[in-house]
């Protein structure tokens, strides 16, 4: 009997938006997809989570369901749960959506510096070549129309394959 060989991931990865139904499962979902495509799922592991608690343990939006669908992800899986103290400890890299998430992260991050670097944007990661190189944030679709959600998974998809190829270039050594 052949016994599988269980291996922990060596990065983990937190997308953080305001209440964790739009911008950050749609790019947990997004993430694990590129991940999967490059080989590196088993390394690399990815979750989600809110700033705010108003909507622990609901499904992502609707809207967000849709449209991420229609490019296959699959998000009706996942359940919103809100930032804890924990995850500055457990995880390597607090991506958050936009400058107020990342500001209420680092109000709520231990004072410890490793700590605090781990803290950044997703945009931080759109590959200079994208059409969204200059972003600042993934803005939040949840009171706009369609066109909201299908514009922030174009940003989001451009910013998880620079992503990708940091975290490749991470588990790698470089």
């Amino acid at each position: 009997m052949v016994e599988a060989v269980v291996t922990e991931p060596r990065i983990r990865v937190l997308m953080v938006c305001m209440g964790n139904i739009c911008r950050s499962p749609t790019a947990e979902a997004v993430l694990r997809s590129k991940l999967q495509q490059a080989g590196l799922a088993d390394a690399v592991q990815v979750d989600s989570a809110g700033t705010h608690a108003y909507h622990v343990g609901h499904a992502p939006d609707k809207r967000s369901q849709r449209h991420a669908a229609i490019r296959g992800y699959e998000l009706s899986a996942l359940r919103a749960r809100q930032v804890s103290p924990q995850d500055f400890r457990r995880f390597d890299l607090l991506l958050a959506m936009d400058w107020d998430n990342l500001a209420l992260l680092e109000d709520r991050c231990p004072p410890d510096r490793m700590m605090r670097v781990k803290l950044k944007r997703l945009t931080e990661f759109l590959p200079a070549q994208s059409s969204f190189a200059e972003a600042q944030v993934v803005p939040d679709p949840y009171y706009g129309g369609e066109e909201s959600f299908e514009s922030v998974l174009d940003l989001i998809e451009a910013a998880c394959d620079g992503l990708v190829d940091h975290l490749r270039m991470r588990l790698n050594g470089a």
